[in-house]
């Protein structure tokens, strides 16, 4: 059953999602060669908890990390480790947090360095699919419209689409109605409705879209060891069209980015 959130639920959401969102402004000025995902993992909880919030993730389903780091070609659900990350490397840094009862969840990848152009150009069709799918996120549409325009895009570059993991629905739980895969067909699935909220976040790999996971009962793995990416934005329907809760906006401070891709999908000045 899809939970249906007020204009005030909303604004509690979407200080959540803010919170996450200034986490991995946080992490993008920390981030980088000879840094270790274990030490990114500990600032964050300090930084999470200093801005009055709890780790959405720390114990949820028994995760024992604020942060899900994943390198290279872990496609989601990487534990932190002290392996430092090396130049080249691509980082998806996944977080949570619980603020007034809500969640927040909001992923980005990170580039390290010189990262080889062939995985840079899989970073960039990914994020360019996230708000693709976002804009079908509106009323009239149904949860599949969203998984086939990412699914369109994304496999007309010649990538691999993940079945085995989908974004969600968010709220007073981390994981709600309904699942958003991204993949799908045209007008299937459940319908949008006014005040939903959900969490929109493609995971696509350069090769298969095979995957699996490893013995430590978390970590995603591309089946062929090829790069994967993952981006995640936290989405509300408000008056029929889709509100971004979350913001790339820090990180994009921190990497000195310029960027107007979130413009069409705000009506709240997002003040940094």
């Amino acid at each position: 059953m899809i939970i249906q959130k007020t204009r005030e639920e909303i604004e509690l959401m979407r200080e959540s999602a803010l919170i996450v969102s200034k986490t991995l402004g946080m992490i993008a000025s920390e981030i980088k060669e000879g840094v270790t995902t274990l030490h990114l993992d500990r600032l964050a909880e300090e930084f999470i908890r200093d801005h009055g919030a709890v780790p959405g993730f720390k114990g949820l389903y028994n995760c024992p990390s604020t942060l899900l780091t994943s390198v290279n070609e872990q496609v989601v659900h990487g534990l932190p480790t002290n392996r430092p990350i090396e130049d080249g490397d691509i980082v998806s840094v996944d977080c949570g947090a619980l603020k007034n009862e809500f969640y927040g969840d909001h992923a980005y990848t990170f580039e390290i360095g010189n990262v080889a152009e062939e995985t840079r150009k899989l970073l960039k069709v990914t994020k360019e699919s996230l708000y693709i799918g976002i804009r079908e996120f509106k009323m009239g549409n149904r949860v599949e419209d969203v998984g086939h325009a990412i699914q369109q895009y994304t496999e007309g570059h010649g990538y691999g689409v993940v079945r085995d993991l989908v974004g969600h629905g968010l709220g007073k739980k981390m994981h709600e109605d309904p699942n958003m895969p991204n993949y799908g067909k045209r007008g299937r699935g459940k319908k949008f409705i006014e005040g939903m909220v959900v969490a929109i976040e493609p995971m696509i790999n350069m090769g298969t879209k095979n995957v699996k996971q490893l013995k430590d009962g978390w970590t995603i793995v591309t089946a062929d060891k090829k790069p994967s990416a993952h981006f995640e934005h936290d989405v509300a329907l408000v008056d029929g069209k889709p509100e971004l809760l979350s913001t790339f906006a820090y990180v994009y401070k921190a990497l000195g980015i310029e960027s107007n891709e979130e413009d069409e999908f705000r009506t709240v000045p997002l003040v940094l």
